[in-house]
């Protein structure tokens, strides 16, 4: 039996979300001058909340305003690593580093799942110790620049679901082979802790907290 302990990543192991953090600390280091386009950006976010673009959408525009049509992945590297450095020193719940070491040690597999981009949640996952990462992909041409466009599907709701079957039909894990964990703090990922042995509600929202009593899945608040 193989033991897969999954994680959301953004509110779930971090305080905070990351992804416009990092947008806008990979900006003031590799072009300070697009963070002019912040007002534009926050005009995408209201698009976004009134539905009338995907939340896919949301994020390939804001990466185009603030990092660029592309970008080589050689110059993102060490900007991913300082974020990830700084994510660690000032973003990260102290009871989900505690939880993941507990995992690891007890022979579970560590999966981070997140909608996050993996161009910068690899760097955050190897500084938590975590052994596999599915995540939103970007589409990177044969120059090996990374591409403001997503690649697949956004690591979202029920596509996140479909992302971790596919991983794990890819790494030859039956599901009738696995015992799998999922913890999450938001109702989006609803899907996963559905389909999961072992489904956690971590630090829930509202929404979260009343499908997990309907549910009777565990609810945990780490800090």
């Amino acid at each position: 039996m193989i033991r897969l302990a999954i994680y959301d990543m953004d509110r779930t192991i971090t305080k905070r979300g990351t992804y416009t953090p990092f947008l806008i600390y990979a900006a003031m280091r590799l072009a300070p001058w697009r963070l002019v386009f912040m007002p534009v950006a926050l005009i995408f976010m209201l698009v976004y909340a009134a539905k009338l673009i995907s939340r896919a959408t949301l994020k390939e525009w804001n990466q185009r305003l603030l990092l660029g049509r592309a970008l080589h992945r050689e110059r993102l590297a060490p900007v991913a690593r300082g974020f990830a450095q700084r994510t660690m020193r000032t973003n990260v719940l102290a009871g989900a580093v505690d939880r993941i070491a507990a995992d690891k040690a007890a022979g579970w597999r560590v999966v981070l799942a997140t909608a996050s981009y993996r161009l910068y949640v690899e760097a955050i996952a190897a500084a938590l110790g975590v052994d596999d990462v599915i995540a939103t992909n970007s589409i990177i041409g044969l120059d090996s620049r990374i591409m403001a466009r997503i690649d697949g599907e956004n690591c979202y709701g029920p596509a996140k679901l479909r992302m971790v079957q596919t991983w794990m039909a890819e790494q030859g894990i039956d599901r009738a082979d696995a015992e799998i964990r999922f913890y999450s703090d938001h109702a989006s990922d609803a899907p996963v802790l559905e389909w999961a042995d072992e489904p956690f509600a971590v630090n829930p929202h509202d929404r979260l907290r009343r499908l997990a009593g309907t549910r009777g899945w565990t609810i945990i608040d780490w800090w």
